[in-house]
């Protein structure tokens, strides 16, 4: 049966259901990039219809990283509004409500990737949390938001667009 992730886009816009994952080993955060895009992202995807936050993100772990994570906590609910100049959503507006769960770290920063996204092969970075302001790598809040203490559910709007 094919799976249909929550989101649509309609004329010229576009919106998207997400599920992330906040993964940190040894002072440093997962995130995933591409040969296609010149920026890192976070490990996550698109939750399908009927499927739970919880489940996706366990679901796309697994799919990029190659490992089974568990779920520590929710830790963050973002919205997103951005625009792209580069790749498939060139000139829509874009409306994204994401999950970042905390996953419990494992001890360890091996993977078993084998990830694609649109056919093209996915590869798995673990960056400084000290230095993530020298990467461009989104979501733009991570570094602050992994450089304080955090307690309870942190809801953050980021508004990119141009």
């Amino acid at each position: 049966m094919k799976k249909y992730d929550c989101g649509f886009t309609k004329e010229s816009n576009w919106f998207r259901y997400r599920a992330a994952a906040i993964i940190i080993e040894n002072d440093c955060v997962l995130f995933a990039g591409n040969e296609l895009e010149d920026y890192y992202y976070s490990i996550g995807g698109g939750v399908h219809m009927g499927e739970t936050a919880e489940d996706a993100v366990k679901r796309e772990v697994l799919e990029e990283t190659g490992v089974s994570y568990e779920i520590d906590h929710l830790a963050v609910i973002h919205e997103n509004f951005f625009n792209q100049n580069s790749g498939t959503l060139v000139g829509l507006d874009c409306h994204e409500i994401c999950l970042y769960f905390l996953m419990k770290p494992r001890g360890t920063q091996e993977l078993h990737s084998n990830s694609t996204t649109f056919g093209v092969k996915e590869n798995m970075y673990w960056l400084p949390i000290k230095d993530l302001d020298k990467y461009k790598a989104f979501p733009s809040f991570m570094k602050d938001y992994l450089s304080r203490k955090n307690t309870g559910i942190e809801h953050i709007i980021t508004d990119e667009r141009k």
